[in-house]
C-alpha cells in the first residue's frame, strides 16, 4: 500500500512543451540537458537514489536507451529515433507530473554499486549502510580474507575479532542489504526478514538475479517473532521504518509512492527500533554487533535513551543517523530497552 498523493496544485509540464522537445531535440546530450532543466523547473524532489538533477536525468535517459550510466562522451552525440524520443519524454513527463521516482519508472536502483530491481512494493535503496558493508564493518570484524581493515566509521573495537558466520538483515525490503552482505562475507549464512510478503517477493527476484538465492534465506517475520530462538547472529543489520509522524505529514510527493509500511514508525519514529533493542541481546552471539539506521529520528534516540552509550557512526560518503551496539551493551542495557516498550 502506498500513501495517497494529496490533491494540491503542483507545476506540471504541458503536452506542448513535450512536443516542442520532441521536434527540436535530437541527441542524447540534448535530452539529458532538457531533463535537467525540466526537473529543476518543475520542482522535482530528489533523494531517492540520486542527489542532483544531472544524475537523475542522465540515469533516466541512458537507462531508457539501454546504455551504461557511465557511457562514453562520444555516444552522447548520437541521435535518438522518434520512438526513443517518445519513450524518454513519456517517462520524464510521468516523473514530473505524477512525481513517480525515477527508480520506479525504470524498475532499477543501485546499492553498493550493484543494480537491483525495485517497484512500489519496496523502499528505494539509499542507505549509508553500503559504506559499512564496503569496509566490512571494520575494525569490529575481520574481512573475507581474515584481515583487520582500518577503522573509518567509528565502529567499536572487538577484543575477539572474527569473520561473521551468521548475519541477519531485518526489514530487508528489496533485499539489497542482505545481498550486499552475502557478497562481502561469502562464507556467511545471511537471513533476511520482512513483515511484508510483497517486499519479500521483490527480494527473491533480486537474490536470484545476483545468484545469491542459496546464500540469502528469506523469511516473513514481524521483527524477531518468527525467528527461531536458537538462531544466534554475529551481526544484525537493520534499516527499519523510522519516519516520525511530523515528517510523514510533510513528505514530498515522490516519497508517497513508497510503501507507508516501510516508512512510518509512530509518533517519534522509534516504534520498531524499541522492539528490536528489547530482544536484540537474545539473538546476538557473545561478541555480536547490531547496527540500526534511524535517520532523522536520531534526536529521539538520544532523548529517549540518554543513558545508553550508542556508537553513532560516521561516513566518508555522507550520511547520519546510524548507530551500533555490541552484544555486551545490549545485555547491559536490556532492562532499559524492555522498559521502553512497556511505557
Amino acid at each position: 500500500m502506498t500513501l495517497e498523493t494529496p490533491l494540491v496544485d503542483r507545476p506540471t509540464i504541458s503536452p506542448e512543451h513535450i512536443q516542442e522537445a520532441a521536434e527540436n531535440l535530437s541527441t542524447i546530450r540534448d535530452f539529458i540537458r532538457f531533463g535537467v532543466t525540466a526537473l529543476r523547473q518543475y520542482d522535482a524532489h530528489l533523494g531517492q537514489g540520486t542527489e542532483d538533477y544531472f544524475a537523475e536525468s542522465s540515469g533516466l535517459v541512458l537507462q531508457t536507451l539501454s546504455l551504461d550510466w557511465n557511457a562514453d562522451a562520444e555516444i552522447l552525440e548520437s541521435k535518438l529515433l522518434p520512438s526513443e524520443k517518445t519513450e524518454v519524454l513519456s517517462l520524464l513527463e510521468r516523473r514530473i507530473n505524477e512525481k513517480v521516482p525515477t527508480s520506479y519508472l525504470l524498475n532499477l536502483a543501485y546499492f553498493d554499486g550493484k543494480p537491483y530491481y525495485v517497484d512500489e512494493r519496496v523502499l528505494i535503496p539509499r542507505s549509508p549502510i553500503a559504506e559499512l558493508i564496503d569496509n566490512r564493518f571494520a575494525p569490529y570484524f575481520l574481512d573475507e580474507n581474515g584481515q583487520t581493515r582500518e577503522a573509518e566509521n567509528n565502529l567499536p573495537e572487538n577484543p575477539n575479532p572474527k569473520t561473521p558466520q551468521r548475519i541477519l538483515d531485518m526489514c530487508t525490503g528489496s533485499g539489497c542489504i542482505a545481498i550486499a552482505l552475502a557478497y562481502a562475507f561469502p562464507e556467511a549464512e545471511v537471513d533476511a526478514t520482512d513483515i511484508s510478503k510483497q517486499a519479500l517477493e521483490v527480494a527473491a527476484i533480486n537474490a536470484e538475479h545476483h545468484n545469491k538465492q542459496f546464500e540469502v534465506a528469506l523469511l516473513e517475520s514481524d521483527l524477531f517473532s518468527k525467528i527461531p530462538a536458537e538462531n544466534q547472529y554475529d551481526l544484525i543489520v537493520s534499516n527499519p521504518p523510522y519516519v516520525d509522524a511530523e515528517d510523514m505529514a510533510d513528505l514530498p510527493a515522490e516519497f508517497l509512492h513508497e510503501p507507508e509500511l516501510a516508512l512510518a514508525a509512530g509518533q517519534d519514529g522509534l516504534d520498531l527500533v524499541r522492539k528490536m533493542l528489547a530482544q536484540a541481546a537474545d539473538y546476538l552471539t557473545e561478541d555480536g554487533l547490531i547496527v540500526i539506521e534511524v535517520g532523522n529520528s536520531e534526536w529521539a534516540m538520544r532523548q529517549n535513551f540518554n543513558t545508553v552509550d550508542f556508537h553513532w557512526l560516521t561516513f566518508q560518503k555522507g550520511g547520519t543517523g546510524i548507530f551500533a551496539l555490541t552484544a555486551e551493551q545490549c545485555r547491559r542495557y536490556k532492562d532499559i530497552f524492555q522498559q521502553s516498550i512497556q511505557n
